[in-house]
């Protein structure tokens, strides 16, 4: 990819993909709300995102791993970027159909993002340094591939 390319991308993900708490104020400027987590949460309306995505979110095991200190803040982005590009052989009922992990996913948000607004939400506080939404924002301002 060509470095101009890179850096409209870059500059694109930082004005148009934004991260918040999921119970932060809905605000027009949000554009499209994306939950990425693994449980949508007891007690949240439906109305606080536009659209959840549990495949986005890390797996519970990882989570798990990061919450109970077995594995550092490195370790867990390692291992939850390796998560997304995990790919598993291929869809049962379609064989000639091979499944690339969230490759295409994360393209279609990159494309959404030129389009509008899009925001990130998990359960974590706006303001906390260690959440899966910052390592899934960065890796939405590089070419997915």
């Amino acid at each position: 990819m060509p470095k101009g390319r890179n850096k409209e991308l870059n500059s694109f993900v930082e004005n148009m993909i934004k991260i918040k708490c999921v119970w932060d104020p809905i605000r027009k400027q949000d554009g499209l709300r994306i939950l990425t987590t693994r449980f949508r949460g007891r007690g949240l309306p439906k109305s606080r995102c536009d659209i959840w995505m549990a495949n986005l979110a890390p797996s519970e095991r990882l989570l798990s791993d990061f919450q109970s200190q077995k594995i550092t803040w490195g370790k867990f982005g390692r291992r939850y970027r390796k998560e997304l590009k995990q790919s598993l052989s291929s869809d049962k009922a379609n064989r000639r159909i091979k499944n690339y992990g969230q490759k295409f996913t994360l393209r279609l948000i990159q494309l959404l993002g030129k389009r509008g607004p899009v925001t990130l939400m998990c359960h974590c506080a706006s303001n906390q340094k260690q959440c899966h939404t910052k390592i899934l924002k960065k890796i939405l301002s590089a070419k997915v591939s």
